[in-house]
């Protein structure tokens, strides 16, 4: 598999030093794990004679593991290393910083601040300043014109902290995501024996020699050697591409790999390589998962091979693992399954009709909002420039009739310069940066938050896709009821016992019979441990519904322990493990005389339908007939089942020597003809707090559905218990083959007008197969008969709702009872296995998008009210009243602060009493508009009547029409700290987005708002007071200072009259942020996505903004080489093949900048070409050149 080169000179010193202590070597081990098979099996018989002598080799015991010291446990991770890959080296601060100055704006407005900085030094020789105009005059001390750096050095400095503050929140979103990484990866615990005893450690911990025990939904941690195996099967996809499971036994093929899952059985497996020399450790190196700079262009290679095959439609057979494995984070200990290329046609027929799962949809809705904002900001800014130039222009050569002196040229660049700092201000001030870092924290904090409400989320996306969940698609044991099952009622020698039985009551022949079946048909890792505090009740440990049996042994006063040291794991002569298909279990022992006796346990309807015998009151066989079987479901499972508990039928078979050796491999023979022992009545309470939980799910719109494998009445009435079914109500309960029948047509095809009959009113899918839960959750997200598209919810804990899960919306795993497949498959993890803390990923969800909603109404009224004021001002006074480096300052505040502040609100239970807002509703609603445009012109009012008729009302002088270089006023000062007050004030109303009165509601709830109010209110006082010269500021009196706040605070009681409109009366308010709807996304960019599972809006909407700006320069083009193509009469064909070359080059030159609204592009194609070709393509990311041809009539 890998050239074992990689070891290296250290291993092999090591391996002389450590020789004497193991008898194999760490080189030896990685090339015994390289084989399959027989090959690996002949290979371990001439090294080592078998497995016990590879386990004597290593030092170890088969049936007592290692001892567990730690200086053992040192040694050999000291020779055969630490089961630990090295994750991916995280960004430094430095490179975060890197990224961040990318930024075009930033870059725009560096450049400008560096100009302007060179000419505040230059001095015009001996030169009348007079001579340069008006604006150029004097009338300011020679000190003031020396101080004229001070604005370039401050915008610098204000680009600086806007840089280092990215930054900072890049690296401390990073580090949070790496520590939510190691902790799901912490949280991964495996069973190993040491020194006899059966303990869970941390996956970390395994060392080589470890006697691993592997059970159904496992995901193997390292290689190894399996010892002892129960029907074991292995999906070896992720690391073969092979999607078929692998049978492994002692004489077939005993080599387990890491990376791979347990599909079903169990068994023990001896460890033999861990971390960087396992498989995927191997592999892991191979890719290098410490530096990924290559896995991009590879990434890219492979697209563009997949295309090329496409387009071919000629498939070269399985294209052997093309390559390894795509490492999934580099720090994870996961693989990528590997699709294998056969039927990649019919894959491809069937991937096209099939819906995909939509990702992001809120960053989505968020970057097309951002993108557009962005375009209004740059036609804003470059008119303000324009306006700017064209005034000075006519102002100094035509009014005042001067003429262009070459001395006055460093002067006339000094406005220039200083226009377009204003342009490039008012871009700054208008594009929302602040959004995606709004969204960031707004996720990150919700984050870190669900997992103190036990919500451990593996996924950000399904933070916010909760929020607008319709449906939760709820498994019953363990998410509804405590998961704490006890025996409560049996059937057992012909008499039902309400309580459990004594011991006397039961014929002893029974009795040794049943606890016999009982100890040895159960997983071996399956116990009852004694309460860890005194009163306590029992530990129970493994399957539940073995526990509840193993407690029904003790209950029996037997001691089932006693009866496993007698006849321990390994002299099982075979066992047939539960599966979904087989409903029960099965294990086998020989007996003395050679005859064998198998013990099975399951489902009491399916497992009775194999009997054929039952046993009596005095302990003997009795036929058990149809009509006596229908008697006993009516009399006894039926009555347990409406209780709500589980029925579970023990059953025996014996088969004599006298008929020989049975064919084990034929189930179907083997598994009938049972004689029942007993059936039990398994209870699983109710966990109290679920039927609240359930009506507040009810109360937000959000239809609660049980799909549970257990009895159809059991669900019932667990159901009912739960408040899932109300009596009274129209609803469905079915069972798997009812749902069936109604969903197939006669040729047994799934129809989606069928499912659509059954699933509004479906309320409890009973005795349902992982297959119908898939089906289940599929139709529902694939129907289009309700006004909004279903959002749904799916939790799950076996390996068998892997695919339901992956299907869903959100995918919730058991922290507790799940199998690692299935939280591999989920998107969150519920660590306390509880439907209620469903109920709290519902409400962080909602409160995402209310934050976002809430900092979006801020940042608008912030974003018009600066842009319209620095417009008109400009046009009006020829100056910005908002200087470059304050609306740094206020950018600043409303960006990153109130990002801050308004993100980290915390939920509350009223978000619980509205409906889910829907994957299409526009992100800024009607009620947002009225506050938006309602403060705007509050604040614009302001604004201007102070910039207009401020000096008189203060009476102070006029800042109107200053020279360049002058003091700053006492006017502007004032225009600007109103500004800055109003914004603060706005802040508090952007709390409430719907329209609420009470915008003080739970504000002290939330300590970071106060504390960033606080803060930014007494930074701005500091500006003020002590800014002087670089923030343009002058210290203003208490007086002043009053009557800013008191027209801050009019912020406030404006709100309340805003809130008194009804928005209904407004008909004029349009919505604004819609997500692209499917039937929007362009039929080229469908086809782009036939590739992916899931449609990603957010990064479709950033590549749609770079592309349009390419469509605009190539329209252009292309009309001006249509005409150069019809003027010089070529061949127009001929021209579009040329041009089809180029624009795959110049498709590879969109070069993606930090904001979705900054897009750098090159274009490679020469104006030489340009002229040739007749036709231009647009930059699709396919690299096809679609013409566009525009005839001039």
């Amino acid at each position: 598999m890998a050239n074992n080169s990689y070891s290296g000179v250290k291993n092999s010193l090591m391996e002389a030093n450590h020789d004497r202590e193991f008898g194999c070597t760490l080189k030896e081990l990685r090339s015994l794990m390289e084989l399959r098979g027989a090959e690996a099996i002949t290979k371990i018989s001439e090294t080592y004679g078998d497995t016990q002598g590879l386990c004597n080799r290593l030092k170890t015991s088969a049936i007592d593991g290692l001892s567990g010291q730690p200086a053992d446990i040192e040694k050999r991770i000291e020779v055969f290393g630490q089961n630990l890959i090295p994750p991916k080296k995280p960004k430094t601060f430095l490179q975060l910083v890197w990224e961040a100055l990318q930024d075009v704006t930033l870059i725009i407005l560096e450049v400008a601040a560096v100009i302007s900085l060179g000419l505040s030094f230059y001095r015009p020789p001996d030169t009348e300043r007079q001579h340069c105009g008006k604006a150029a005059g004097g009338g300011h001390e020679e000190g003031d014109a020396e101080a004229g750096w001070i604005e370039g050095a401050a915008i610098l400095l204000s680009v600086i902290c806007v840089v280092l503050v990215t930054a900072f929140n890049d690296w401390s979103k990073d580090k949070q995501f790496r520590g939510l990484q190691s902790r799901i990866e912490q949280e991964q615990k495996f069973s190993v024996v040491r020194g006899g005893q059966a303990i869970q450690i941390s996956v970390a911990e395994i060392v080589v020699g470890d006697v691993a025990q592997v059970k159904y939904g496992d995901l193997l941690p390292a290689d190894g050697v399996l010892i002892q195996g129960n029907d074991l099967k292995i999906d070896e996809s992720s690391l073969t591409g092979e999607s078929d499971q692998v049978k492994k036994s002692l004489d077939k093929d005993p080599m387990l790999l890491s990376g791979t899952h347990v599909m079903e059985g169990s068994g023990k497996m001896l460890v033999t390589a861990v971390g960087v020399n396992s498989q995927t450790g191997i592999i892991f190196t191979l890719l290098g998962a410490g530096e990924d700079d290559d896995e991009d262009d590879e990434e890219k290679k492979e697209k563009e091979e997949k295309k090329k095959q496409k387009k071919n439609k000629k498939q070269d057979g399985s294209v052997e693992n093309r390559k390894k494995a795509k490492a999934q984070d580099g720090a994870a200990m996961e693989m990528q399954p590997l699709n294998s290329d056969e039927g990649a046609d019919a894959e491809e027929k069937k991937k096209a009709s099939v819906p995909k799962k939509e990702k992001s949809v809120l960053q989505g809705k968020l970057t097309k909002l951002a993108v557009q904002i962005g375009k209004g900001g740059l036609l804003m800014s470059a008119i303000t420039v324009i306006i700017l130039v064209v005034l000075f222009v006519v102002d100094t050569f035509w009014f005042q009739g001067l003429p262009w002196v070459k001395d006055c040229t460093p002067i006339y660049i000094q406005f220039f310069v200083k226009f377009f700092i204003i342009g490039v201000t008012v871009l700054v001030v208008a594009v929302p940066e602040g959004l995606p870092l709004a969204v960031t924290i707004s996720l990150a904090y919700s984050v870190k938050k669900m997992m103190a409400d036990n919500n451990l989320v593996r996924h950000l996306d399904a933070c916010e896709t909760m929020g607008n969940a319709t449906a939760i698609c709820s498994d019953k044991t363990g998410t509804l009821t405590m998961n704490r099952m006890t025996v409560v009622q049996a059937y057992i020698a012909e008499k039902h016992f309400r309580k459990i039985p004594k011991p006397e009551d039961i014929p002893t022949s029974i009795l040794d019979m049943l606890v016999l079946g009982i100890a040895v048909n159960s997983a071996y890792t399956t116990n009852i441990l004694p309460p860890e505090k005194e009163g306590g009740l029992p530990r129970q440990v493994g399957n539940k519904t073995e526990c509840a049996l193993l407690g029904f042994s003790n209950d029996l006063k037997r001691d089932y322990q006693a009866i496993r040291a007698e006849i321990p794991e390994e002299k099982l002569y075979k066992v047939y493990t539960f599966n979904s298909v087989r409903k029960s279990m099965s294990t086998v022992l020989k007996m003395a005389d050679g005859s064998f006796r198998m013990f099975s346990k399951g489902a009491s309807e399916i497992l009775l339908k194999k009997c054929y015998k039952i046993v009596t009151a005095n302990g003997e066989p009795k036929i058990f007939r149809p009509r006596d079987r229908d008697d006993m479901v009516k009399k006894v499972i039926e009555p347990m089942a409406s209780e709500g508990l589980r029925t579970i039928c023990l059953a025996y078979r014996d088969f004599p020597t006298s008929e020989g050796q049975p064919d084990w491999d034929n189930e179907t023979d083997i598994l009938t003809g049972l004689t029942c022992i007993c059936v039990v009545g398994i209870e699983d309470p109710v966990r109290p707090e679920v039927p609240d939980a359930i009506k507040k799910c009810q109360r937000a719109g959000i239809t609660v559905r049980m799909v549970t494998g257990d009895n159809i009445n059991t669900a019932r009435a667990i159901a009912s218990k739960c408040g899932i079914l109300h009596p009274g109500d129209d609803f469905l309960c079915l069972d798997g083959k009812e749902f069936n029948r109604r969903i197939r047509n006669e040729r047994g095809e799934i129809e989606q007008e069928r499912i659509d009959k059954i699933w509004p009113k479906l309320r409890v899918l009973a005795r349902s197969s992982p297959t119908d839960k898939h089906t289940l959750v599929k139709g529902i997200i694939d129907s289009t008969i309700a006004e909004q598209r279903q959002v749904v919810a799916v939790t799950g804990d076996g390996t068998n709702d892997g695919p339901a899960l992956k299907k869903a919306d959100v995918g919730f795993a058991m922290g507790i009872a799940g199998t690692d497949v299935a939280k591999e498959a989920s998107d969150i993890i519920l660590t306390d296995d509880n439907f209620s803390s469903i109920v709290k990923a519902v409400m962080w969800g909602r409160n995402v998008y209310d934050s976002i909603s809430k900092f979006l109404q801020f940042q608008l009224t912030v974003n018009v009210v600066a842009v319209i004021v620095a417009f008109t001002g400009a046009c009006i006074t020829q100056d910005s009243p908002l200087k470059a480096v304050q609306m740094l300052w206020v950018n600043l505040i409303m960006d990153t602060f109130a990002s801050l502040a308004l993100a980290t609100e915390p939920p509350t239970e009223a978000l619980l009493l509205r409906k889910p807002y829907g994957r299409n509703k526009p992100l800024i609603s009607r009620t947002m508009m009225k506050n938006i445009l309602g403060h705007a012109v509050y604040q614009l009012t302001t604004i201007f009547t102070l910039l207009f008729v401020g000096e008189k009302l203060f009476n102070i002088d006029s800042g109107r029409n200053a020279p360049l270089h002058a003091p700053p006023s006492e006017h502007y000062t004032i225009v600007f700290n109103t500004f800055v007050l109003m914004q603060l004030f706005n802040e508090i109303n952007a709390r409430k987005i719907h329209g609420e009165r009470n915008v003080f509601e739970g504000v002290f709830n939330n300590p970071i708002f106060c504390s960033i109010v606080l803060g930014t209110f007494i930074i701005q006082i500091l500006i003020v007071q002590i800014g002087g010269k670089p923030f343009s500021c002058v210290a203003l009196s208490l007086d002043q200072w009053l009557w800013c706040t008191f027209l801050g605070f009019g912020s406030l009681l404006w709100g309340q009259i805003i809130s008194s409109i009804p928005t209904s009366r407004l008909k004029f308010l349009k919505t604004a942020g819609h997500g692209t709807q499917k039937d929007e996304i362009p039929e080229y960019e469908l086809e782009e996505l036939d590739d992916v599972d899931e449609i990603d809006h957010a990064e479709r909407e950033l590549r749609r903004g770079q592309i349009l700006w390419f469509r605009g320069l190539n329209r252009i083009q292309t009309q001006m080489d249509v005409v150069s193509a019809f003027q010089s009469g070529t061949s127009f064909q001929g021209a579009l093949r040329r041009q089809a070359s180029n624009s795959s080059q110049q498709q590879h030159d969109v070069t993606n900048v930090s904001s979705p609204t900054h897009v750098a592009f090159s274009t490679t194609t020469t104006a030489a070409t340009a002229a040739n070709s007749a036709s231009a393509t647009v930059g699709y990311p396919s690299g096809e050149g679609i013409p566009q041809l525009h005839l001039p009539l």
